[in-house]
């Protein structure tokens, strides 16, 4: 499949999507985000890709919203609010819960400003590791008067707390890549030439372990957010009923007594 907007690279069990418009600092455009859309399908029916990075190109993660296009609504009449709103709920939300969705792990490898909804296309991966130099976001509310939204106002609070999360969406200060590993907001920050030899080694161990390792583990700590310790255990419960049975179970534990380390089939 061609894409115009974005790349993406499979090769062997991992593949690399990686946002490819430098020049607009990758903004979200309706044409990337559709594109973004198909490549996540067509990695759904790759049993043999294990893991995804998910990266832009050039200095820039991800922008967020492309203002040019919002400006262009605006001046060309009507409510850019409906406008914006169908799009949402047409093509941006079902990115952001196509990602959450998706039967692999995704590391997000972010380089330079990850603004906006940038910030929500990379905590809506499972593993976040940052360059030095890169930077996280929240202009909306304090610039834009707008809320923030593809989730930021999910992710954050889930990740850093309430305190900090409405510091951020109030203020509207840039988060240096350092602080935000400080906070939890992210898993690492590496020197910005190790990037992405950083993000292929935590994706290549991703990629051995079992194939529903990851669905699992979201949806486990969403239902532990949403519900109390008694209700968990009983969901733990119910999910080991299920996984104890699995083919990947058995080979952990002949893995185990054979001292060796587990072989997962795809």
């Amino acid at each position: 499949m061609k894409f115009e907007t974005i790349k993406l690279e499979m090769s062997q069990d991992l593949a690399i999507l990686t946002l490819n418009q430098p020049d607009s600092r990758n903004g979200l455009s309706v044409m990337l985000q559709k594109e973004m859309l198909a490549a996540l399908e067509l990695l759904g029916t790759q049993d043999d890709v294990r893991a995804l990075i998910l990266t832009g190109a050039g200095r820039s993660f991800c922008s967020g919203g492309d203002l040019a296009e919002l400006d262009s609504r605006r001046k060309s009449g009507g409510s850019v609010g409906e406008g914006v709103a169908t799009l949402m709920a047409e093509i941006s939300n079902p990115l952001i819960l196509a990602l959450q969705n998706l039967p692999m792990p995704i590391v997000s490898a972010v380089n330079g400003s990850a603004a906006g909804a940038g910030i929500s296309l990379a905590l809506a991966a499972d593993i976040v590791v940052a360059a030095r130099s890169a930077f996280f976001l929240t202009p909306f509310l304090p610039r834009l008067g707008i809320v923030p939204d593809l989730g930021a106002t999910w992710f954050l609070p889930q990740r850093i707390g309430r305190a900090r999360a409405m510091g951020l969406m109030l203020l509207g200060d840039r988060l240096p890549a350092e602080k935000a590993a400080e906070w939890g907001l992210i898993w690492s920050c590496v020197d910005d030439a190790s990037l992405m030899d950083e993000a292929r080694k935590i994706a290549g161990q991703l990629a051995k372990a079992p194939a529903h390792m990851a669905l699992e583990a979201r949806r486990a700590l969403d239902a532990a957010g949403q519900q109390g310790l008694a209700e968990q255990l009983d969901y733990e419960t119910e999910r080991q009923r299920h996984l104890l049975d699995l083919p990947s179970f058995a080979e952990g534990v002949q893995a185990f007594f054979e001292k060796r380390e587990p072989i997962f089939r795809k």
